[in-house]
Order: structure tokens, then sequence, then C-alpha cells
């Protein structure tokens, strides 16, 4: 299983108040991996990002879906390795800054760092 998919059994594991619907999709690339829906009736999507350092790996079809439509999507960086605490830290960002991070990283794109479960309330609370 590869760390996406990780990132994603632990997503389903500990954020139960959102449905999770895995995007399988070979024929529209950069279509986000998860379609959420939260119990306030609205849904968002995810792109699960993993990295072992301040970069993310973003493809220019994945950029080219967040700049096309930049309202309720997000992208779930989890970071791991040695620049990082043993534990992993979690990053949501907004589909709208995809740019930023494509082009900086996390380290200049300011973005906050929060545990799986604060990621979840704040997909939780969208409206």
């Amino acid at each position: 299983m590869g760390p996406e998919a990780k990132l994603y059994q632990k997503l389903r594991r500990n954020i139960k108040d959102i449905s999770w619907i895995r995007i399988e999709n070979i024929s529209s690339l950069g279509t986000p991996d998860l379609l959420g829906y939260n119990n306030s009736g609205h849904f968002f999507t995810l792109e699960l990002k993993v990295t072992k350092g301040n970069k993310v790996k973003i493809s220019p079809h994945q950029i080219a879906f967040h700049v096309k439509h930049p309202k309720n999507t997000f992208i779930l960086v989890e970071t791991l390795g040695p620049r990082f605490s043993k534990l992993s830290q979690f990053f949501l960002i907004p589909g709208s800054r995809v740019r930023e991070l494509a082009a900086c990283g996390l380290s200049k794109l300011d973005a906050c760092s929060l545990t799986l479960e604060a990621c979840g309330l704040k997909l939780q609370n969208l409206n």
C-alpha cells in the first residue's frame, strides 16, 4: 500500500463525521483523490499528498483542476521524514493556493500545521 493510500486509511479511521468517496479516475487527469460530504450537506474535494521534505509534488493537471475549481477544494499534505518530528504533521491547504504550494513548498506558504482531527473539524464546518 502506497503512502497516499495509507493516508486515506488514516482519514477514514479518524474522521468519521465526513462521508468519504474515493475517486479512481484515469480518464480525467488531475481529479482529486477524494470527494467528501459533511453533515452540513456540503461537498468538497481533497487531494492527498505525502512528502518527506518541504517540496510537494503536484502535477500540472492537478494544478489546473484547482485553478479551475478554487472553492471547496483542498490539498491535505502529510509530512514524514527527518525534517519533521517523528509524528506526522498535517497541512490543509485551500485549492486556491495550489500554485503557491507547487512553487514554494510548505515552508514559504505559511500553512497551518494541524492534527488530522483538526483538519477534519475544518472540513466538517464548511458551509
